[in-house]
């Protein structure tokens, strides 16, 4: 499983050797056989994710009740609530794998010592923190700016395996509109 972190950092930064064994000593090997929720709202996330395979969503109950879905993570990647990961504060938001997944975990304390000891992991980690703010940038844009069928269409284009291989209901609430309306357009987008 660290193949493919090993091979996503070493596409920005040269890793020593001593890089590696540091990255495969603290990354530690998570395997889910069916949906589970990795991290609880009201808790203080214990763990990043860095997503190998299968799907994992960041998500929250707002205050009329509803789950909605603020982002989906397909491999590879990383995920957590990270302004509370990060804090070490409660997060009002959960993590959760989509069915079968295949996942490597760093601890709070770990990623601190990564990033002590490694100059080249504290690289990577700016270029993937650098790479979120532009993500969430420019996603809060297009929920601004997008009609719900533009947002599909992007999805479709950019991200088919969400479409293919994520429940509708977590699809419609991340595109922020409601499964019905999903369906609509999915019809709209297949006549």
């Amino acid at each position: 499983m660290h193949a493919s972190l090993l091979l996503l950092i070493s596409r920005s930064v040269v890793l020593s050797e001593t890089d590696k064994i540091l990255l495969l000593t603290h990354f530690e090997p998570v395997q889910l056989d069916k949906t589970t929720v990795l991290e609880r709202a009201g808790r203080v996330p214990a763990f990043l994710y860095f997503v190998v395979s299968g799907f994992v969503r960041l998500h929250h109950v707002n205050e009329q009740g509803n789950n909605v879905t603020t982002h989906i993570n397909c491999p590879p990647g990383f995920i957590t609530s990270y302004l509370h990961f990060s804090n070490q504060s409660c997060s009002d938001e959960n993590v959760s794998s989509i069915g079968a997944a295949q996942l490597l975990r760093l601890s709070k304390p770990s990623l601190d010592t990564l990033l002590n000891e490694s100059q080249a992991f504290r690289a990577f980690s700016y270029t993937v923190f650098s790479e979120s703010i532009a993500y969430n940038e420019k996603r809060n844009k297009e929920l601004a700016t997008l009609t719900a069928q533009q947002r599909y269409a992007k999805l479709l284009r950019e991200n088919p395996e969400i479409i293919q291989q994520v429940p509708v209901q977590y699809i419609a609430s991340f595109l922020g509109i409601h499964p019905e309306s999903l369906s609509r357009i999915r019809r709209s987008v297949i006549s």
